[in-house]
């Protein structure tokens, strides 16, 4: 298997949920419909069966800094577990993210299995995107930016999307947004996409 499959397979299935049977459920393609006409408290009873409560982000970081450290040094050692640990999982998305985000509220009423599908195929494809083309090389942080972009949707304040620049063993220095949003809740912090415009 190449390495691009590997990287594509490991986090299919650890930023889906390490493979769990409910991983999936709710989401277009699994099997079982997405219903638009659901009342929104029935589509996030349905979206959330199967999971486990959680009141704050797990792992993750202690500041956004160390967020960015610690993903900068994932994708230089192509380490793939890191990768999935530091972004939002399902069930955080469940009961901490969908409940007042902008996407599942009126005008827009976006029911959760179908905006978890959207983020999660777009992060999924950001992170393979960002490992097939700078894992396993040196990469030196020099800072990033995540704009004046920030917003507050409840307890939680979303930044981004955010650039971040490196150097490479060469000397050189590369400017790319490897990702495009972080989630902070009560003093965590964790990546709530790695969608990005890399090639």
């Amino acid at each position: 298997m190449t390495l691009r499959a590997l990287i594509g397979s490991v986090l299919l299935s650890a930023l889906a949920g390490c493979g769990r049977p409910d991983a999936t459920a709710d989401l277009p393609g699994s099997g079982r419909a997405v219903d638009s006409i659901l009342p929104r408290e029935e589509a996030v009873r349905r979206f959330r069966e199967g999971l486990s409560a959680v009141d704050s982000l797990r792992d993750g970081a202690t500041s956004r800094d160390e967020l960015v450290v610690e993903f900068v040094r994932a994708v230089a050692e192509a380490d793939t577990a890191a990768i999935a640990r530091l972004a939002v999982s399902r069930a955080e998305f469940a009961y901490l993210y969908y409940p007042t985000a902008v996407e599942g509220k009126p005008p827009y009423d976006v029911e959760p299995g179908l905006l978890w599908f959207m983020v999660y195929q777009r992060s999924n494809e950001g992170a393979r995107k960002a490992l097939t083309r700078y894992g396993g090389r040196a990469m030196t942080l020099v800072d990033y930016d995540c704009g004046a972009g920030q917003h507050r949707e409840g307890e939680n304040t979303v930044y981004g999307p955010c650039t971040v620049r490196w150097t490479r063993e060469t000397g050189d220095t590369v400017s790319a947004g490897l990702f495009s949003k972080i989630l902070e809740r009560d003093g965590r912090f964790k990546v709530l996409s790695y969608a990005n415009k890399l090639g």
